[in-house]
Formats: C-alpha cells, structure tokens, sequence
C-alpha cells in the first residue's frame, strides 16, 4: 500500500488518471517515495483504461527534491541505492506508456525538476520557479541529461552549474515548460492536454511514444 504516492481517476475525466505525490509539505522525495513512484508507474503502464497521465504534486508545490535530512543520515551504500532508486522511479515514470504531463505548482526543484522532466509535456503557474539546485547542496545533478535535450546543453549548464532559480516566463521561453498559466489553473490545464487523446487506442499512443525512444 502506499503513502505518499496515489493514482486518481475521475468517471467525468474517462481515460486520465493523475498520478499524484503527496507527502507535505514540499513533496520532498525519499528512498520510499521513489519505489512507490516505480510501483505506480507499472501499475499506470498496464492499465487498459488510461490513455493520458497526469503528474502532479497538489496545488501548491509540485516538488522541491531530495530528502536533505534523510539523506545526510546515509553511510556511502545507502546513499548509492537512494541515487539508483531515484534513477529507477524518473525512467520508469519516463517509460510510461501513454502521453503523459506534469502540472507545476510552486516549486520544481533538483530531482522534482527531474521528474517533471520525465513528462512529455509541462504546464506550470506563473509563479512557479524551477532550478537544478543540486550543487547547492553539494550533491551530483540528478538529471543533467534529461535537462540538455529539453533545453540544450548550454542553458543546462547555466542551471546546473549555478543551482540558481528561474522564473515561469524564463522556463517558458527556454523551453524548459511547455505552457503557463495562471497559477489556479495549472490542473485544469494539465487535463485539458490529457483529455485530446482520451479516445485514443493505447496500444497506438504506446507506440507512437515508443518511437521517440527508438530515435534518439
């Protein structure tokens, strides 16, 4: 059973399911909350009734990363099987197979930009401010490499080198999100993009996505 990881579906919203974090109050992520997110990816890949996923980390804060404290407690082992089970829980939200969006509220910081990352298509509010903010905290970029294809490797570069913060408007122009709206507006957002393809075959959007992977 998980905690902190859920998986919501709606009778007036047929064929999306939002794949919703809750674990207050910044969605900080832990060794548990990874595994709980690669168990709901599975469940979401084999589902016959959803065509379109939502990501999301509730209306205020979408995720502000890592579990500093709970990683600091970490002998050099478990600090590897953390890094392996975050690498796991973004490629398997990654490999969902069927369209999937992250709905940014407040902040997506480190890993939570990773995993908004992970989504092919990103809306967020206004307000929302995104960052790469590892080396901050003196700690590896979790992905570096998702962030250089969506932006390019120089303006990745400029985020993960300085930790800095940027704004919607900056993410928008970069595209680093896809679309940005008002802030209480970043859900409904999110399901009218997932609500295109609720009459889609999924074995069709499965592979229509796989071919991206086929061609990079």
């Amino acid at each position: 059973m998980s905690e902190f990881v859920g998986i919501h579906t709606h009778a007036e919203q047929p064929g999306i399911a939002t794949l919703l974090l809750s674990r207050p109050p910044t969605n900080t992520l832990t060794r548990q909350v990874y595994r709980e997110l690669t168990a709901a990816a599975a469940d979401l890949g084999r589902r016959d009734d959803v065509t379109a996923v939502i990501v999301f980390g509730g209306h205020e804060i979408f995720s502000v990363g890592d579990d500093l404290p709970e990683l600091s407690t970490l002998n050099a082992d478990e600090t590897a099987t953390a890094s392996d089970a975050c690498r796991r829980a973004i490629d398997a939200v990654a490999a969902i197979p069927k369209p999937t969006v992250a709905a940014i509220t407040g902040y997506a910081l480190g890993s939570g930009l990773t995993l908004a990352l992970a989504a092919d298509w990103r809306v967020s509010g206004d307000n929302a401010k995104f960052g790469a903010t590892e080396i901050l905290d003196g700690l590896a970029p979790s992905g570096a490499a998702r962030l250089t294809r969506v932006v390019g490797e120089s303006k990745a570069k400029d985020l993960v080198f300085s930790g800095r913060f940027a704004g919607a408007k900056e993410a928008l122009a970069m595209g680093l999100i896809d679309e940005m709206v008002a802030p209480d507006h970043v859900y409904d957002a999110a399901v009218a993009w997932a609500g295109r393809f609720a009459d889609s075959s999924p074995a069709v959007l499965a592979a229509a996505k796989a071919a991206f992977d086929t061609a990079r």
